[in-house]
C-alpha cells in the first residue's frame, strides 16, 4: 500500500505544480498583452512619442532578437527552416500585412481611449469569417453568423456613445483589426501544407527581421523628425528608453505567452481567457487615463462581448 500512497502523492504534486505553472504563465500573459497596450497609449498620447511607425519597428527589433534567443538557445521550441524561395514570399506577405496590423492599431491609439480600441478590436471574428469566406468559400453554420450581429450592433452601439470618439483613429482601429484577421486566414491559406506549417514562435522569428526592413524607411519617410524628436525626448526624460525597452519587451511576451497558454491549456481556453483580458483592459486603462465613458457606450461594449463569446460558442458546437 506503500507504493500506491507515495505515487498518489507524486501525482497530486505533480498536478499542483502544473497548475501553479498554468496559473503564472496566464498571469503573464495578461500582464504582457495588457501592459504593453497601456505602455502604448502612454507613449503615443500622454508622453509625447508620437511615431507609431517608428514604435512598431521598435516592437518587431525585439521580437527578432529575443526569438532568436528563445528558439536558438533557450530551446523553447524547435529551429524551423525556411525551404523554399516560395515559402519566403508568403511569409514576407504576411509580414507586411501583420505590420499593417499593428502599425494601424498603434496609429489609432493616439487619438481613442483603450476602452474604445478594444471594443472595436473585440469584432475581429466577424472580419475572420468575412474574409474566409471570400477568400476560402468556407462557411459556417447560420446560427454562427446570426451570432455576428450583436458583435458589429454592439460596436455601432458603443461609437455613438463614444465621447473621444475621431473618425481617422476609428478608420485606423477598423483598418488594423481588419487586417488581423486578414493575415490569420491568409496564414492558412499560405502555410497549410505540412511541408511548410511553421509555428507561431518561429514565424515570428521570420516575420519580425522582414518587418523591420519594411518599417525602417517607412518610418524615416512618414516620420521624418523621429530620430532627432526621440533623442531629445531621451534628454528631456530619463527614463525614455527604458520605456521603450519595456515596451518592446512586453510586445514580444506577448507574443511568447500566447504560444505557450494555447501549448499548456488549449485554444478555446485562450479564446475565453482574450475575452475576459479585454474587459480587464478597459477597466485599467479607464483607472488609469480617466477617459469619460457613457452608459451607451458600456452597452454597446458588453453586447459586442456578448455576441464574440456567442460566437465562440456556436463555432465549437457547429463544427
Amino acid at each position: 500500500m506503500l507504493p500506491t500512497t507515495s505515487s498518489s502523492s507524486s501525482i497530486s504534486q505533480s498536478s499542483s505544480n502544473q497548475f501553479v505553472f498554468v496559473s503564472l504563465l496566464i498571469f503573464l500573459w495578461y500582464s504582457s498583452n495588457i501592459g504593453v497596450l497601456l505602455l502604448n497609449k502612454f507613449l503615443l498620447s500622454s508622453y509625447g512619442f508620437r511615431f507609431p511607425i517608428f514604435l512598431t519597428m521598435c516592437h518587431m527589433s525585439a521580437s527578432g532578437i529575443l526569438s532568436y534567443i528563445s528558439i536558438v538557445f533557450l530551446k523553447v521550441v524547435p529551429f524551423q527552416k525556411i525551404k523554399s524561395r516560395s515559402q519566403f514570399l508568403r511569409i514576407a506577405t504576411l509580414s507586411v500585412v501583420f505590420c499593417g496590423s499593428v502599425v494601424g492599431g498603434n496609429i489609432s491609439l493616439r487619438f481613442l481611449p483603450v476602452s474604445f480600441n478594444q471594443a472595436i478590436g473585440a469584432t475581429t471574428p466577424f472580419f475572420t469569417a468575412l474574409f474566409a469566406y471570400m477568400m476560402t468559400f468556407k462557411r459556417e453554420a447560420w446560427i454562427t453568423y446570426g451570432a455576428l450581429v450583436p458583435v458589429v450592433t454592439g460596436v455601432v452601439i458603443a461609437s455613438g456613445g463614444e465621447p473621444s470618439f475621431q473618425l481617422y483613429g476609428f478608420i485606423m482601429c477598423i483598418s488594423a483589426t481588419a487586417a488581423r484577421a486578414f493575415k490569420s486566414v491568409l496564414q492558412g491559406i499560405l502555410l497549410s501544407s505540412e511541408g511548410e506549417k511553421l509555428n507561431s514562435m518561429n514565424l515570428l522569428l521570420y516575420m519580425s527581421p522582414m518587418a523591420v526592413v519594411f518599417l525602417l524607411p517607412t518610418a524615416l519617410l512618414m516620420e521624418p523628425d523621429v530620430l532627432d524628436a526621440t533623442i531629445a525626448l531621451g534628454l528631456k526624460h530619463r527614463f525614455m528608453w527604458l520605456l521603450l525597452s519595456v515596451n518592446s519587451t512586453m510586445a514580444y511576451a506577448a507574443n511568447l505567452t500566447n504560444f505557450l497558454v494555447t501549448k499548456h491549456t488549449s485554444a478555446l481556453t485562450l479564446q475565453v481567457l482574450g475575452n475576459a483580458k479585454g474587459a480587464v483592459a478597459v477597466v485599467i486603462s479607464i483607472l488609469i487615463f480617466r477617459n469619460p465613458v457613457t452608459p451607451l457606450g458600456i452597452a454597446g461594449y458588453s453586447l459586442t462581448v456578448m455576441g464574440v463569446i456567442a460566437y465562440g460558442e456556436a463555432k465549437r458546437r457547429y463544427k
